[in-house]
């Protein structure tokens, strides 16, 4: 395990750079659509946007080519093949998704096979049981989620850890981060941090307690976006 300690300020640069990366990106793409002319159709990745650093996560999804769109209503996620839970605070995110009625309009769209992504209080929020203190969840992930696991620090902590998604470590940026204590049966552990699950996937759900979308580094949406994608072409098939 490598640590690097970053302050607020550091991470916010990081931040505006993967921005910049991202968008440098989309640029390219959108320049080459190939031999035929022909545009590809992309994934869309619906973000709920109320809280946390919904921006950054769009910024990271576009450079990889998806479309993004915000999500604060139910009609939001009309034509998304995947949506993200950003980090923020969980229980003011769960109340604006039961009185927005997307709540179960999420759950739905899990069980018809819609790629799900949550980092940090995202994390939180997929899972069946919280503590620290305990409160209500989605319940996507058989997971039990220690919130804020990690201390209330103010300043950010930056590691990097291996993970099954690429042979270099992979970055992981901590914000009060909640503490994966528990999984169930089948969950399959993408990668680790302190000897704790820290993402961790099964089937069409995805799970993070670090920030992702604060690196550079876009291999962890990368993955979500073949999840999504693999979810699309099923949903297609089945049609």
């Amino acid at each position: 395990m490598k640590r690097h300690g970053k302050s607020s300020k550091q991470v916010r640069t990081r931040k505006k750079s993967a921005g910049r990366s991202a968008a440098k990106a989309e640029r390219a793409r959108s320049g080459h659509s190939g031999a035929t002319g022909k545009k590809k159709e992309r994934v869309k990745i619906g973000i709920v946007a109320i809280q946390g650093d919904f921006a950054a996560h769009a910024a990271m999804l576009q450079g990889l080519g998806a479309e993004t769109v915000e999500v604060r209503t139910v009609k939001d996620l009309e034509g998304c093949d995947g949506i993200v839970l950003p980090g923020g605070e969980s229980t003011t995110q769960l109340q604006f998704l039961q009185e927005e009625g997307l709540s179960d309009a999420i759950r739905t769209f899990s069980r018809q096979g819609g790629a799900v992504f949550g980092t940090c209080a995202g994390a939180i929020l997929l899972a069946t049981e919280v503590r620290n203190p305990a409160q209500e969840s989605l319940g996507l992930l058989d997971m039990t989620v220690l919130r804020n696991g990690y201390g209330r620090q103010l300043a950010s902590d930056v590691f990097f850890e291996p993970s099954t998604l690429k042979k270099d470590p992979l970055e992981m940026v901590f914000i009060r981060g909640p503490i994966i204590e528990d999984l169930g049966k089948d969950i399959a552990v993408l990668a680790r941090h302190d000897g704790k699950p820290a993402l961790v996937e099964k089937g069409n759900v995805l799970a993070a307690t670090f920030h992702p979308e604060l690196t550079d580094d876009p291999t962890v949406h990368e993955h979500f976006l073949q999840m999504a994608a693999k979810g699309a072409a099923k949903a297609a098939t089945a049609r």
